[in-house]
């Protein structure tokens, strides 16, 4: 897969949801690759096991990524080919990869992306909010006060600002949106590729109304409308 002296650190986006999202090309290379750094080896391996496929795995989370990459970077340099997953989507997009891509870089090893599935890119044009112009700013603050001034920040922004939202911390979320920004059209998609997939539409003080009879699990993608 390399002739070249040093391998080859390959980003492989992985299914958000429905394992068959899988790119032929991310398969290919996952089949190929000496191992996988992977955010969780219990969801990498539900992929593997999917379609078949035995690797070593190397535990690569946050917050303690740092500790893996002095590993990491010995196998690229002995010549060894890596695949680095999250446990869904795109690695390094709020995901753990950012330390270890830099630090790659700095030791003049190739690094290969094998774009593939990303949560942003499925929910922004399902939305039905502007798509032409938005401005993704993952998971916001964990101090409330934090939160609610990033939004003030954001209130004259006209693009679409896209989040990643745990479930648990919506309803605050909300109320926080409909305090900094006023009344705005709000997406929050949810389960997205599986089953379940649901697409609630609404303005902050809507949706509310509509999660109460909801049981929400794992992350969102929580879209608003942009500053008219």
């Amino acid at each position: 897969m390399n002739s070249k002296q040093k391998g080859i650190l390959y980003l492989v986006a992985t299914p958000i949801g429905n394992l068959e999202d899988l790119t032929f090309r991310a398969l290919n290379t996952l089949k190929e690759v000496d191992a996988v750094a992977c955010e969780d080896t219990r969801e990498t391996l539900k992929l593997l096991n999917h379609y078949h496929i035995k690797k070593r795995l190397i535990s690569y989370y946050h917050p303690k990524e740092k500790q893996k990459i002095p590993l990491i970077l010995t196998l690229l340099k002995e010549g060894k080919n890596i695949a680095l997953v999250s446990d869904a989507g795109t690695p390094g997009i709020s995901d753990p990869g950012y330390p270890l891509i830099q630090e790659t870089l700095k030791h003049k090893i190739t690094i290969v992306p094998i774009p593939g599935p990303s949560a942003v890119t499925a929910a922004l044009p399902a939305s039905g909010l502007p798509n032409h112009r938005f401005l993704f700013l993952g998971f916001p603050p964990v101090k409330k006060t934090a939160s609610r001034k990033l939004l003030l920040s954001l209130k004259d922004e006209p693009s679409t600002l896209v989040f990643y939202i745990p479930t648990r911390k919506i309803p605050v979320f909300l109320e926080l949106i409909n305090e900094s920004l006023g009344p705005r059209s709000i997406v929050i998609a949810r389960e997205m590729t599986k089953i379940y997939e649901q697409f609630i539409r609404g303005t902050s003080k809507e949706i509310l109304e509509k999660i109460n009879s909801l049981t929400l699990k794992g992350e969102t993608t929580l879209l608003i409308e942009g500053s008219k």
